[in-house]
């Protein structure tokens, strides 16, 4: 094709100014600055699906419909669920209070009693009233004169009893002659003798038969008194019994009329009523640690049962949720989501050594405090902590919150001495995680999608319509008011709805990213302010994303340096056969950028096809071997069909080190290998990336935006001679939101971008030469067409592969005849 032909081709596939970027006029705004702006309300922008799913998930009331929240970071998912989780709360009804009590039955497993909401502190506060009452009416009724003139009664007659038995075994001694001495360390006998005590000279002056009839009645004297004692002791047993029941009594008409009106106000709730029981009947059992008789006696008691307080705490009420001060349903967002964060735990206490607890040290988890309304988790956090996610699914399963050590079977101490009663749970769960989490959960865990039937998916880019651009700028203007900072002037907003779509690769497209788009609005205010400005401008912002890709360039400043001083070979002029540039995507943490890599092909008469030299490194990956394979595919298809091709090819990148995958280079292998084919040079100021098929159309790739400015940058910095640009895919022209920098060299014909759709269309651009895929009714391509000479180079190959076998099967037929001629001498031998 001749200059001007070559001319043509170039201009039917350059890119007018107007394809390289989308940009919204400012004009189009009534405003001047956001202050001047009606704020539009705070609703979600471009995630009518998320919205749609979000609403359905909060309303369905049936078990299983809990929530996972998927999306990437930045898109405000966390945010727009707590505000749709709050907003809808706030129309639900406040869920009931919770309280636990001692069990007077079982200690270890304390009761839990649920109130309406702000019913549950009245509850404790009456019960301590009552407790305090009790104390008070308990200390009165066993002051009372009634008290003690009945006691002293029971007393009174208890010693007249006494008294009497005492009298008759008196009688009963002096009729045997004896009497009775009671002293401090006993009971004593003494004989007499005509009514007076007997010496021991008198004794001994008797017979034996006298000493012995003495002893006799001793003896039986001594067997009354012992049944006197023993009628005695079962007096004071009698007695004891008897004043125990009196004080029972006591107690018991003290306070039974302060249990009144608790009853008749609790009557509807049975395990109140029940638990009012059980308390009067300990207290009745248990006035003792109401009624101390003395300071010495207090003591005594505190010693053996604890201190008073401790005594009294069995009596008190741990008010364990109260959801008094709440407005509609509560919302807990908890951000470390540990096993006892969750679901509570059971404290414990030092006393003498030990670790002591009583149900007064049960502390509430999210999961009881968010009862009756909805827990947020996120996903990553709560995987990380042992029996948590277990946990949690067991608590949905069964709709009840079990307080437990987790530990517990383990023998890891300390092991909890009391088991709660359990909750009924009635909690919506929403957890926000990433894509990845969601797909390992439902892959690995048979009952996830049982429990979170719902996914709230968030998306990461939007239509750039009117109305999403509109709500773009309200939220500029929200974002300012809520920051702190100044005032965005309608040029600035523009700009920063252009990063927008810049973000997304797209240019019908918004990023629903807000988190990156809120950086740069803070950044681009400090260097306003910084220069003295009332408002941010555009200029504030191509500040802020110049100096954010500043900060972040020294990787890809490395990487031009090294090619520069052509420590990495790159040509950006002058033509080579078998050599093309193409174009990757490199990325650190916070950075993207393109660079260009020379790929080679040296083509050769053989059998083996095309070597991936990447591949016999172990440095491709699977995607980009299966982009050389359709290279085969292609080459088959358009010369093989008659004939085999017996074709042997390298290829490689050269100067790569590192791992290789993806297709995006494909189509720039396949231009490389018809350029060594045919045997015509490519210019080496044109950088080329698309994906190709069988058929040789080129396909769209990713990162389009950094490959071209990144080549554009090397020819910068070689010297632009307006005869460089890149070729892309036609596909990849609505992705196309490049730097101003470019687009001003591409407006002054420094540089130039190109799209295409088929190979041939491509290597017409990178040749000059015709690319004739098509074959006349001869069957042959276009004479010294970019086809035609690769066909008539297949040819050769053929033609000398063939005479090669010719030559192969001539020696093989001579070495057989050889062996014959040898075989038929030995014979006639």
């Amino acid at each position: 094709m001749n200059r001007e032909e070559y001319k043509n081709v170039l201009a039917n596939h350059r890119l007018p100014l107007d394809a390289l970027r989308s940009e919204v006029d400012p004009g189009r705004f009534s405003f001047e600055t956001t202050a001047d702006m009606d704020r539009l309300s705070n609703e979600m922008i471009g995630q009518e699906r998320a919205e749609k799913a979000m609403s359905f998930g909060l309303s369905v009331e049936q078990s299983g419909y809990n929530l996972f929240v998927v999306g990437p970071t930045g898109t405000g998912r966390i945010t727009y669920t707590q505000n749709s989780v709050a907003k809808l709360a706030g129309k639900r009804a406040i869920p009931a209070d919770w309280c636990y009590v001692h069990n007077f039955e079982d200690p270890d497993r304390p009761l839990v009693i649920s109130f309406t909401a702000g019913q549950g502190q009245k509850f404790r506060r009456e019960i301590e009233t009552l407790l305090i009452d009790i104390e008070r009416e308990i200390r009165a009724a066993f002051s009372s004169d009634g008290y003690s003139k009945k006691k002293l009664a029971f007393m009174d007659n208890f010693r007249s009893d006494i008294d009497a038995l005492w009298k008759k075994a008196d009688a009963f001694a002096i009729e045997q002659n004896i009497k009775l001495e009671r002293t401090q360390s006993g009971i004593n006998t003494v004989q007499l003798r005509f009514g007076n005590p007997m010496s021991v000279k008198e004794f001994n002056r008797l017979s034996d038969e006298d000493k012995e009839r003495l002893k006799e009645k001793e003896k039986l004297v001594e067997e009354h008194l012992q049944e006197t004692v023993r009628q005695i002791q079962k007096l004071e047993e009698e007695l004891r019994k008897t004043m125990h029941k009196f004080m029972q009594e006591t107690a018991a008409n003290a306070v039974e009329k302060l249990f009144k009106p608790l009853k008749e106000a609790y009557k509807d709730n049975k395990k109140v009523i029940s638990y009012l029981d059980a308390y009067f009947q300990d207290v009745v059992v248990h006035f003792s640690f109401f009624a101390s008789d003395n300071d010495e006696q207090e003591n005594i008691m505190s010693a053996l049962a604890g201190s008073k307080e401790k005594q009294y705490q069995r009596y008190t009420v741990n008010l364990f949720v109260n959801n008094r001060t709440l407005d509609g349903a509560p919302v807990i967002y908890e951000t470390n989501p540990t096993y006892y964060n969750l679901f509570g735990k059971v404290e414990y206490q030092g006393q003498i050594g030990n670790l002591v607890t009583n149900f007064s040290f049960i502390k509430p988890g999210a999961l009881h405090l968010a009862n009756g309304g909805y827990l947020i988790l996120q996903a990553s956090e709560l995987l990380q902590h042992p029996h948590a996610w277990t946990g949690l699914k067991r608590a949905l399963q069964t709709r009840k919150v079990y307080m437990e050590n987790p530990n517990e079977e383990l023998g890891i101490f300390p092991a909890s001495a009391i088991k709660p009663e359990p909750i009924p749970l009635n909690t919506k769960v929403i957890i926000i995680g990433s894509y990845y989490i969601y797909e390992l959960l439902s892959r690995l865990d048979e009952d996830f999608d049982k429990l979170f039937k719902v996914k709230v998916e968030f998306d990461t880019v939007m239509e750039k319509a009117d109305e999403n651009i509109l709500k773009m700028a309200n939220f500029i203007k929200t974002s300012a008011e809520t920051e702190g900072l100044m005032p965005f002037h309608k040029r600035a907003v523009a700009k920063v709805i252009d990063y927008s779509s810049r973000l997304v690769d797209e240019q019908s497209k918004l990023t629903t990213r807000f988190q990156d788009i809120l950086k740069l609005l803070v950044e681009a205010n400090f260097y306003a302010k910084e220069a003295g400005c009332q408002s941010v401008d555009e200029d504030h912002i191509f500040k802020a994303l110049k100096e954010k890709a500043q900060r972040a360039n020294h990787v890809p400043e490395k990487y031009r340096e090294m090619i520069h001083n052509e420590t990495i070979m790159i040509e950006t002029d002058g033509s080579r056969v078998g050599q093309i540039n193409g174009l990757a995507v490199m990325g650190t943490r916070d950075s993207v950028f393109g660079i260009p890599t020379k790929i080679t092909a040296q083509t050769f008469a053989g059998k083996s096809g095309i070597i991936n030299i990447e591949r016999e490194a172990a440095l491709s990956g699977q995607i980009h071997h299966k982009g050389l394979l359709i290279l085969t595919g292609f080459l088959s298809g358009q010369f093989a069909k008659n004939r085999p091709i017996p074709l042997s090819a390298s290829i490689t990148f050269e100067q790569t080190y590192t791992l290789i995958d993806g297709d995006s280079a494909s189509s720039t292998e396949l231009y490389v290998l018809l350029s060594s084919l045919a045997e015509v040079p490519i210019r080496q100021g044109i950088a080329v990336t698309g994906s190709v098929n069988q058929w040789g159309d080129v396909q769209t790739i990713g990162g389009v935006n950094e490959k071209i400015e990144g080549f554009y940058h090397i020819c910068n910095e070689k010297g632009l001679t307006g005869e460089q640009g890149v070729i892309i895919p036609k596909q990849n022209v609505r992705n196309l939101m490049l730097d101003y920098e470019v687009v001003e060299a591409v407006k002054q014909g420094k540089f130039h971008i190109w799209a295409v759709g088929h190979i041939e269309e491509g290597i017409e651009i990178l040749t000059g030469v015709r690319a004739g895929s098509t074959r006349g009714e001869d069957g042959k391509f276009p004479a010294k067409s970019i086809f035609a000479r690769a066909d008539e180079r297949f040819a050769r190959m053929y033609e000398m592969a063939k005479a090669e076998r010719v030559k192969e099967r001539n020696e093989q037929e001579k070495a057989l005849g050889t062996a014959e001629t040898a075989e038929k001498g030995e014979r006639g031998s």
